[in-house]
């Protein structure tokens, strides 16, 4: 009888299709952040799974987007020019969201490639998944795009979890330099999910300050800690890491979702910040100590921001070895299917 495979201490997730969406050659968004990270974490020896998006991919967006919505981004991409370059694009909802023609296809490949690894972390083929997807998500409405984000892609995992996977608590917890707003709108009155973000502040998109809390069954369920530009490790993971543990303490996840961002990382075009990689593993150790603590281990990341692609891939390197245990920790190949 064989004996039964040993989950993989964390497995990490990239399907080269989110590479296409075409955001033209000015933008920050670029599809080389993406491809260093992948590259590096490969370089490192982490085997990138690419498994089929659930079937019920779809059906776990509306729950966030409405079809309205959902529709009306399919039929600008499926309108979008065709190729690469300059006039490749169209902008969706404000000029900071350009548009292609695999736009859409990308964001629904990002969802469907968490929910795969959700799916493998519930099912103990993997203690923990990290997933190298774009466009980034955190700052998308239930019915508008903003940000660089068209489909909020932890928010949809974080419905699905409570509406398709029979759990009742899940913490989703975000280092982006930017304030989820998307994230926390959706959540703000919802008690089955905690929404812990730290950031810059004042900053884009202008949202979370310390008082904004929650409110209804959600209240006191939202928990946010500005700091101020130029904040650096101790000042950044360490309020992270103090308000993280006091809201898994009180909230008792069942699972736990990271908005990884690495724009705070000093090297960031964009973030203004001072965080190190040391600073990103400071808060994953904390993430990966309250997922043992409160949730079996459960913890799915998925990429956000960072805009340096150098400092994106050593950060997340970092991150990754911290979620399997210890640095150089990768999945383990006899457990791969």
């Amino acid at each position: 009888m064989d004996a039964p495979a040993v989950p993989d201490a964390v497995r990490v997730y990239h399907d080269p299709l989110v590479l296409r969406h075409d955001t033209g050659p000015f933008h920050p968004e670029q599809p080389g952040r993406v491809e260093a990270c992948a590259a590096a974490l490969a370089a490192a020896g982490h085997r990138l799974h690419a498994p089929p998006s659930p079937e019920r991919t779809l059906e776990a967006i509306s729950r966030v987007h409405p079809a309205g919505y959902v529709e009306r981004l399919r039929q600008a991409a499926a309108r979008a020019p065709a190729g690469a370059g300059e006039r490749a694009f169209t902008l969706f909802d404000s000029p900071d969201n350009p548009l292609g023609a695999a736009t859409f296809d990308a964001a629904v490949r990002a969802v469907g490639l968490t929910l795969a690894a959700v799916d493998d972390v519930l099912a103990g083929r993997a203690r923990s998944g990290f997933v190298v997807v774009r466009p980034p998500g955190h700052h998308a409405r239930a019915r508008s795009a903003m940000g660089f984000c068209f489909l909020n892609t932890v928010a949809v995992a974080a419905r699905d979890l409570l509406a398709a996977r029979g759990l009742a608590r899940v913490l989703v917890a975000d280092f982006d330099v930017h304030h989820g707003n998307g994230t926390q709108e959706l959540f703000w009155e919802d008690g089955g999910v905690a929404y812990l973000s730290v950031h810059r502040y004042p900053f884009y998109p202008g949202t979370g300050a310390s008082d904004e809390a929650g409110a209804g069954a959600g209240r006191g369920l939202t928990v946010n800690v500005p700091r101020p530009a130029g904040s650096g490790d101790d000042p950044y993971a360490g309020g992270f890491s103090d308000a993280l543990e006091a809201l898994a303490e009180r909230f008792r996840p069942e699972m736990v979702l990271v908005s990884a961002g690495f724009d705070a990382h000093g090297e960031d075009p964009l973030g203004g910040m001072a965080v190190t990689e040391e600073g990103f593993a400071r808060m994953t150790r904390t993430l990966a100590e309250v997922a043992r603590l409160w949730a079996g281990g459960r913890l799915v990341s998925v990429l956000e921001g960072g805009y340096d692609p150098g400092a994106v891939g050593r950060s997340a390197v970092r991150h990754v070895s911290e979620l399997g245990g210890c640095p150089g920790a990768i999945d383990t190949p006899e457990s791969q299917p």
